[in-house]
């Protein structure tokens, strides 16, 4: 069943394959439905497809075909809350492979679309109301690409 808001990602082509990487990415994942359109557009032509939809860990998601003109940026990004450092070196190793690591966390992947792959107890830290160590907390993010949790908690601890 489709959620009442879904995320909607425009591609340049590859939409169906980023869908089968990510759903095969994240558990509770699956691809529901590849439309196929009946037209030539700027994006494709007859035949090829130009929706996909499916769901990443129960939620909802649709890729289309829209061609180049509407590149992914920054400015949207999907954050993935990694409950220790081995998860998160699970989910930056697979979307670094073609991607591009960014600063704090963030990553490019090879279709362009931008991820925060974050540790739980970073976020955690950085809300602490003793804000000196939130504070160091942050200031060890800031120099980091992959979030390192053993730093994180060294910073937070002043042993950094």
């Amino acid at each position: 069943m489709m959620d009442k808001i879904s995320t909607f990602l425009w591609f340049d082509g590859n939409a169906e394959e980023a869908a089968e990487f990510y759903t095969g990415l994240f558990p509770d994942s699956s691809i529901e439905e590849a439309t196929r359109t009946t037209m030539d557009y700027p994006g494709g032509k007859v035949g090829d497809v130009i929706t996909v939809s499916f769901t990443l860990s129960g939620r909802s998601f649709v890729a289309m075909n829209g061609g180049p003109d509407h590149p992914f940026t920054d400015a949207i990004s999907l954050s993935i809350d990694c409950a220790d450092q081995a998860e998160v070196d699970r989910y930056w190793d697979a979307l670094s492979d073609g991607g591009e690591p960014i600063i704090c966390g963030w990553i490019k992947d090879r279709f362009g679309l931008h991820w925060q792959v974050t540790p739980r107890i970073l976020p955690q830290l950085l809300a602490d109301p003793d804000r000196a160590k939130a504070k160091r907390v942050m200031n060890a993010m800031t120099q980091m690409v992959k979030i390192d949790v053993a730093e994180i908690k060294a910073a937070a601890d002043g042993k950094a």
